[in-house]
């Protein structure tokens, strides 16, 4: 981030949002075919409308997926159980158009000897900051956090006349690369027609606001509360939904670079997932380490070839140690072929339904094993710190 003050804003979606919709889908069918094959090729996109759901996508398996019922379950988990909401797991239409992932694509992944080689070309990013405790830029945290209670304030009735839709935004003041207060809250809640203003905006202040931003909140800070005044229609019903629109919320909030590959719907042999996911690994252990204050990595690909064509790392001129050692311990330490970074990681499971909303960084889950520091103390003793 740049020096002196200055103010950033990262923004956040809940389950309920049209494109998060679809990402969850996406995950879900993957999922389910991982649970059956765990070296299943999947590609899948899914795409909302009014009173419809198209799930399409290039799949290579040997498992077997209802897609229907996933779709329909995911439906119902969110919340779209209602009629009046206009789209109804029950009734909503699902049309489905998949096919085998290509035989140009997969002899480029299937190398000899097992070898795994890259799904596709790309450059892929990871970033990591000690401003926080989850080493995430404060923004984004804070904007997960709000869509995140809107959601269980919703589901557990605390705000029963809530639905399923939903955005956050979050504001921060930074003096030289700290945060020190939030500038402005945006909340936008869908909500049941017969409910005011005026109530929706205490209880979303009492119960979701100032539970979670409470200590950063000042006397200049700026609240918007469904700011139009109406938010009754939403959902795929207001806007089309589609997967792997929201790369930037799925990430850092703004923060640091993006290579423009979603993360969503897709196996591990694409390494717009895998590593995307070793790029936080490695910048998460370099500033847990306390080798640099942030570290954003960039590694890239190109089709067909296990090992990256590169890896940079920059440190924003807060590392303790040359970049040079830095690099030298990231490559004797951090495995960057494909196959490697599935088997580092543990990659080919079933768990990535539960990445899809509220970040797929930042999160203390077992599952993310992205997110584990375990090699911070043989990054600090071997730069001699």
């Amino acid at each position: 981030m740049r020096a002196g003050r200055f103010l950033f804003t990262s923004e956040s979606m809940t389950e309920g949002h049209p494109d998060k919709v679809c990402d969850q889908i996406s995950d879900a069918v993957l999922d389910e075919l991982l649970k059956g094959d765990p070296e299943a090729r999947v590609a899948c996109e899914t795409m909302a409308g009014m009173g419809f759901i198209i799930v399409t996508g290039e799949i290579t398996t040997r498992a077997y997926v209802d897609v229907g019922r996933v779709v329909r379950g995911v439906l119902k988990d969110v919340g779209y159980t209602k009629p009046e909401y206009g789209f109804d797991y029950r009734s909503v239409g699902v049309l489905t158009a998949i096919h085998e992932q290509s035989s140009d694509i997969a002899m480029g992944v299937d190398l000899e000897d097992k070898e795994l080689g890259a799904g596709d070309q790309g450059m892929m990013s990871g970033y990591a900051t000690n401003e926080t405790p989850q080493f995430m830029p404060l923004p984004i945290l804070l904007a997960h956090r709000l869509t995140k209670k809107i959601s269980e304030v919703r589901k557990e009735k605390m705000i029963p006349y809530l639905r399923p839709d939903g955005k956050s935004q979050i504001t921060v003041e930074y003096d030289h690369g700290t945060p020190k207060r939030v500038d402005s809250v945006v909340v936008a809640a869908q909500h049941d027609p017969d409910i005011t203003m005026d109530e929706l905006r205490s209880d979303i202040m009492k119960k979701v606001i100032k539970p979670v931003c409470g200590e950063w909140l000042d006397a200049d800070t700026g609240y918007f509360i469904n700011n139009t005044g109406r938010f009754v229609i939403g959902g795929p019903i207001a806007d089309t939904g589609c997967t792997g629109r929201k790369i930037i919320a799925d990430t850092y909030g703004g923060v640091g670079g993006h290579g423009g590959g979603a993360l969503s719907g897709k196996d591990p042999t694409k390494v717009d997932k895998s590593a995307s996911y070793m790029a936080r690994y490695i910048a998460k252990n370099i500033v847990a380490a306390g080798l640099a204050d942030r570290c954003e990595i960039q590694i890239s690909y190109v089709i067909g070839s296990s090992e990256p064509l590169s890896l940079m790392i920059d440190t924003f001129r807060t590392n303790r140690v040359p970049v040079e050692r830095i690099v030298e311990l990231t490559k004797n330490h951090f495995s960057l072929t494909v196959g490697e970074i599935i088997e580092q990681l543990d990659l080919r499971r079933p768990i990535y339904r539960k990445t899809t909303n509220y970040g797929h960084f930042g999160r203390e889950d077992p599952d993310f094993t992205w997110e584990k520091t375990d090699l911070a103390e043989t990054l600090r003793k071997g730069a001699g710190l």
